[in-house]
């Protein structure tokens, strides 16, 4: 427990992460002007740690280290200590944990650990979570820092040296060389396809090993590859590349990743069969995942996908959207000071609550009758499939899920009387981006209209309190909106609206897409003084913070890549409207980024989908009408999995249709316009002719 009695310069700070810290010992200092100054006016180094509020270990090192005075007292004697929410601030995030790659040659994480020069805030050293007493490998932490802050004092001149050589590789980290002369084609298309299959697991499912990630980007390539291989004359595809996906998916779902109960994805497994997550669950995980398992229903047809969707949404729409509309960001991973407590059953527990027929069933089901695989309890995760069920207990399958069904409600009901983990209830906009397309593809796809309602209210959240003055802000809380947007904040957004139109047209929504892709190319956009820049967008527009590296990245890491975002909602934009400042920015940012894509291209997810939009460009059907028939022909459209369509069913009575919408007039019952890239076929004013159109009965 804190001692209260402490209070230092977080403490009227939005952030529930800062907060969490704002009576540590720790004389800590939000990142600004104040303790930057403090500490080249005091010559101290800067100690960075950056975390966020569901973060297992960050509360971890928190407990043991700065709760503790004695290492409070030797963190305010040698540093200016700075605490950073990297959901709040991923510039200074993404900047930190290249210098620690850099700086340590492997990866980061969180919490991130950094001491900064004064001068300059260049990191001489870092690392991420450090115990309080030397163990796992790793010194104690109030000793290193010690021995770290000696270190700067003695050695000055070399720690100026090894701060100049990190700069220049920072820059160094995404040449361009002759871009605008690459010559762009399918390879990296293929050789990503190759690669996820390299680092596919055959037996569970995923890519590598534990601790194992959902890769959303990854699953959406494979499923992606399938389609574009899809020849009409044999009726194959890619079966290896879909399989992949579904094979994955399926395996997600089926393991304690998903929460059986109330629905919802959490952040990793710690191990490779998807058993035991790390129970933090993050509204940028779920919103991509959303899309993939209502996509997956559409190809496969499995009642496990469209079960899935529809459970995570339920979720989504009780547990993480405001009253005001906007989507919270994270439920922790602990809760009553224990990592997963909330989800964790004890067998007697489970029997009390059921019936005896349905605890056979759901022992069986969930693991329960084999040795405990949590902390001496059980997560439940699917350990015999429906099929085992009927055969073993002589029940169809209406019985077995009719049983099922009715023990999951029961648990669930039970658990909600627990004490619920702590959930970060700041709105971010590119999490709110990310989730508004997951609910409107998941409305899309299942025909449920309430999600889409959902991702409506969050989008006029994210309207009406985080866009001033034709710029966007990145974070609410406390009624208080107060940093600037990133990029990631811009594209985000665009692509969850143009999702959001596919499922249903609203005026205006795409009138706020086009000025919002329209402060893209004017602040974040390479385009040099000269205007003849090396193209792409930095993370960062041209009037943030000054930091000490504006950085540009492409591949995707937990979140898709800014870039290959932005590349994609531009192209569509531009191929939506006929505007081509918007196809030659995406242009651009694609010949910026060759040659990392062609480097690694398995790694740079995004920016392939706006590759493989660049080379076949969308097709984009305008729907015109009246209703029913308007909604009938855009079913008609929707109802199979066409990644590269692009469906518009705009009603009859709207105005003010920007670019070559306005030419698509609505002269009969219903009319639909197709274009494939700039080529366009004559109006269909059939049903008839529509199905002939686009293959379907």
């Amino acid at each position: 427990m804190q001692n209260t009695s402490y209070s230092n310069a977080l403490i009227n700070e939005t952030s529930p992460y800062l907060r969490q810290h704002a009576h540590n010992p720790v004389e800590w200092y939000p990142w600004g002007a104040e303790a930057l100054a403090k500490a080249q006016r005091e010559n101290k180094p800067i100690l960075l740690s950056i975390g966020y509020s569901a973060c297992h270990w960050c509360h971890v090192m928190a407990h043991e280290s700065f709760e503790d005075v004695d290492t409070a007292q030797v963190m305010n004697r040698l540093f200016i200590n700075i605490k950073v929410d990297r959901e709040e601030r991923p510039d200074l995030d993404k900047i930190y944990q290249t210098a620690h790659h850099l700086l340590a040659q492997r990866g980061g994480g969180w919490p991130l650990t950094m001491l900064l020069a004064p001068s300059d805030q260049v990191p001489f050293f870092g690392g991420t979570y450090f115990p309080v007493e030397p163990r796992y490998g790793l010194p104690g932490f109030k000793d290193l820092l010690q021995r770290v802050a000696a270190f700067y004092h003695n050695n000055s001149d070399e720690v100026q040296q090894q701060n100049i050589s990190l700069l220049n590789a920072m820059q160094r980290i995404a040449p361009v060389t002759n871009a605008a002369k690459a010559s762009i084609n399918a390879v990296p298309l293929d050789v990503a396809r190759r690669q996820l299959e390299q680092s596919f697991d055959p037996q569970h499912g995923g890519f590598g090993g534990a601790p194992k990630f959902p890769h959303p980007t990854h699953i959406e390539r494979l499923l992606r590859h399938g389609a574009a291989t899809f020849q009409p004359d044999t009726q194959s595809h890619d079966d290896k590349a879909l399989s992949m996906a579904c094979f994955t998916l399926t395996k997600m779902a089926q393991g304690g990743l998903y929460d059986q109960l109330g629905g919802g994805f959490c952040r990793y497994s710690v191990d490779e069969v998807w058993m035991i997550p790390h129970f933090e669950k993050m509204l940028y995980d779920n919103g991509p995942l959303l899309v993939l398992y209502s996509e997956a229903w559409l190809v496969t047809r499995d009642p496990l996908f469209r079960r899935i969707a529809a459970e995570t949404a339920a979720w989504v729409m009780r547990e993480m959207q405001s009253p005001q509309g906007g989507y919270y960001a994270t439920l922790d991973a602990d809760s009553e000071g224990h990592e997963g407590k909330f989800y964790a059953w004890s067998c007697e527990e489970v029997r009390t609550l059921l019936s005896d027929e349905e605890y056979r069933v759901v022992a069986r089901r969930f693991g329960l009758d084999q040795p405990a695989n949590f902390e001496g309890a059980w997560h439940l995760h699917v350990h015999a499939d429906v099929s085992t069920l009927m055969a073993e207990f002589s029940l169809t399958e209406l019985q077995i899920n009719t049983l099922l069904e009715g023990a999951r409600k029961k648990l669930f009901q039970a658990r909600e009387a627990r004490v619920h983990p702590g959930r970060d209830e700041k709105m971010l906009t590119a999490w709110n981006g990310l989730m508004i397309k997951g609910m409107a593809a998941a409305g899309r796809h299942l025909h449920r209209a309430e999600y889409v309602d959902s991702a409506q209210r969050a989008l006029d959240f994210v309207h009406g309190n985080l866009w001033k003055d034709g710029r966007l802000l990145a974070n609410y809380k406390d009624g208080r909106a107060t940093l600037p947007a990133y990029l990631d904040d811009y594209v985000f957004l665009i692509d969850g609206i143009l999702e959001l139109l596919q499922a249903r047209w609203r005026e205006g929504d795409l009138a706020f897409a086009i000025e919002l892709a329209d402060a893209v190319l004017a602040h974040f956009e390479d385009v040099g003084q000269d205007q003849a820049g090396e193209g792409g967008f930095y993370f960062t527009a041209d009037d943030h913070e000054r930091l000490m590296i504006r950085l540009k990245t492409w591949g995707d890491d937990a979140l898709p890549s800014g870039n290959g975002v932005a590349a994609y909602v531009l192209g569509r934009l531009g191929h939506l409207l006929g505007d081509h400042r918007y196809l030659d920015a995406a242009a651009r940012t694609l010949h910026a980024a060759w040659p990392a894509v062609k480097e690694l291209p398995y790694a740079h997810n995004a920016m392939l989908l706006a590759l493989e939009e660049y080379l076949n460009p969308p097709e984009v059907i305008i729907l015109r009408g009246q209703s029913p028939t308007l909604k009938e022909w855009h079913s008609l459209c929707t109802e199979k999995y066409a990644p590269r369509r692009i469906t518009l069913a705009i009603p009859e009575g709207a105005s003010d249709l920007p670019g070559v919408l306005a030419q698509r007039e609505g002269a009969h019952e219903a009319v639909a316009y197709v274009c494939n890239g700039l080529a366009c076929s004559a109006p269909v004013v059939t049903r008839e002719a529509l199905q002939q159109l686009l293959g379907v009965q």
